[in-house]
């Protein structure tokens, strides 16, 4: 279970394809998933302690310029596109920017599909593969977030501005984004994701591909039959996927893993992954209409929860505790000890009170009070009067004071090399950890099997 299953006819296309993609087999899956569940979000729903919820799959690829994005999204719509009949060219939009436009064109939508043979459909598949100008826009407009956890839950939504109320109920809508991890890091802040906005898309990082030898090679050609029976059998009629009795003990373990990590990292990290158990299930419906079943297996279940697991993984990582995107840390302030040492240090191990004073912001008094400073007294100075000297406590051993008499500040001629260790704090030495709690500074998987897992 340490890597993402790819399941079902989904994942066998998937595999079938990627040897002559160059992109990420698993974003390929990602953004094939949420076009399934868009498809199929109207007409399916997942049931777990008698609430029926959408099996709506909303997803951001995360990776740098070129990293294969667009192509995974391409990819999976050569596996899709015939499977699903005309629903990706009629139902795919873009460049939604507000909550009132959100509404707007579902509503159309519904308005355009109430009198035709099929009836109403509000099914969206909204592609923004340019995530980053969405959000920079969405900032204005306080609805947006609102709208957009509403449509999420498949809650019924409403606009207000218009000169007619606009009321769409049970919404069909699955967003699937491509941004870079600065961007994501920049745009997708920790206020909205413990507001519930943002940690309902499920974020990927995508992996570098090596380069094909000839990029001429098209993709071949994916026998959809199981696809396309699937999606008719998922369209027929209302159903209601529920779990096998035999998948039920891998949930209860979904359901703790998500608790225990949440409670566990910090409130930065742990709102991202606050629907875990949700998103495990919803994919797991997934997979389970994909194969025409109305129960979800262990089997399905277990791949669904790998999925996620990554996504959880991913999510960690693009908020500074994985080991695959480092944080970005602020620069520690030096300690006045640290100041004094440095300056000391780039005078040649012994430096004057006006070498040092007006440079740590410091009276002489807090300087003599440290306790690896060493303070003497020089009068050999032409002035007669008399200067006070700093050392280093570690140096004043093997030093003689009258072998080396200070040197006055308007004495200096040539510059001095500074090692940069001189400015970084020294690794402050962990507290030692209270009666009856756990020292984080051994491996996470020793207190808590969870963790062990990211």
């Amino acid at each position: 279970m340490n890597a993402p299953v790819l399941y079902g006819p989904i994942g066998r296309a998937v595999r079938k394809i990627s040897p002559f993609l160059e992109a990420d087999a698993l974003g390929v899956y990602v953004a094939a998933l949420s076009m399934w569940s868009a498809a199929i979000g109207d007409t399916v729903k997942v049931s777990s302690r008698g609430s029926a919820r959408p099996v709506l799959l909303w997803s951001a690829l995360v990776a740098g310029t070129g990293r294969g994005k667009g192509t995974a999204l391409r990819a999976a719509l050569h596996i899709l596109d015939a499977p699903l009949g005309r629903f990706l060219a009629t139902h795919t939009t873009s460049g939604i920017t507000s909550g009132a436009s959100m509404v707007n064109h579902l509503w159309e939508q519904q308005e355009a599909t109430t009198d035709t043979e099929h009836g109403r459909d509000v099914r969206t598949f909204v592609v923004e593969e340019e995530w980053t100008e969405v959000l920079k826009r969405v900032k204005r407009d306080p609805s947006f977030t609102t709208k957009l956890r509403a449509a999420w839950d498949g809650a019924t939504l409403r606009n207000t501005t218009k000169e007619e109320a606009q009321e769409v109920r049970d919404p069909a809508m699955v967003l699937h984004s491509h941004i870079t991890p600065s961007d994501w890091a920049r745009y997708i802040g920790e206020s909205e994701a413990a507001g519930g906005s943002y940690n309902r898309i499920l974020p990927f990082l995508l992996c570098s591909v090596p380069m094909l030898d000839d990029d001429r090679v098209s993709l071949p050609k994916v026998d959809g039959w199981e696809l396309s029976d699937a999606y008719a059998w998922a369209t027929s009629r209302t159903r209601v996927i529920t779990l096998s009795e035999g998948a039920r003990p891998l949930w209860r373990v979904v359901r703790r893993y998500a608790r225990i990590l949440g409670e566990t990292l910090p409130e930065g990290q742990a709102v991202f992954i606050e629907r875990t158990a949700e998103q495990t299930l919803r994919v797991a419906a997934c997979l389970a209409a994909s194969e025409c079943s109305e129960t979800i297996t262990d089997e399905m279940l277990s791949a669904a929860f790998t999925l996620v697991r990554r996504s959880v993984q991913d999510a960690v990582s693009i908020t500074g505790m994985g080991d695959r995107l480092s944080p970005i840390r602020k620069r520690q302030p030096l300690s006045l000890a640290e100041k004094v040492r440095a300056r000391i240090e780039m005078h040649g191990g012994r430096a004057t009170s006006s070498q040092v004073l007006p440079y740590v912001g410091a009276t002489a008094a807090q300087v003599k009070a440290l306790p690896d400073v060493v303070v003497t007294v020089d009068r050999s100075g032409k002035t007669g009067r008399p200067a006070t000297v700093f050392t280093l406590r570690s140096d004043h051993s093997d030093r003689s004071e009258d072998s080396h008499p200070a040197v006055p500040e308007r004495v200096v001629h040539r510059a001095t090399v500074v090692q940069l260790d001189a400015y970084r704090p020294a690794p402050e030495r962990a507290p030692e950890p209270k009666q009856g709690t756990v020292n984080r500074s051994e491996p996470l998987g020793a207190s808590n099997p969870f963790l062990a897992l990211l």
